[in-house]
């Protein structure tokens, strides 16, 4: 009899921080801000754990808020997901 495997939500574990897709709107709106292009940011692949759960596709930016134990509370950082090749 072959065993079930079980889902692990990966984005409820404690150790991960927020993670979202940004709309086309908020991407732009990003790019123009820090006046970048998409390909200036860091980069996530699209089988990663996170990604995989948002349901991320290749083109999207995932903002990632992650607490600070310094001045500031929050540090928003962005990925843009690409394929593995």
């Amino acid at each position: 009899m072959a065993k079930k495997s079980k889902k692990l939500d990966v984005l409820a574990h404690s150790l991960v921080p927020f993670h979202s897709i940004l709309t086309k709107q908020e991407t732009a709106q990003l790019l123009k801000d820090y006046a970048i292009r998409l390909v200036d940011l860091p980069r996530i692949f699209q089988d990663d754990p996170a990604a995989i759960a948002l349901g991320a596709r290749e083109g999207d930016v995932i903002k990632i808020i992650r607490n600070s134990d310094t001045i500031v509370d929050t540090v928003d950082t962005y990925r843009f997901v690409v394929i593995r090749r």
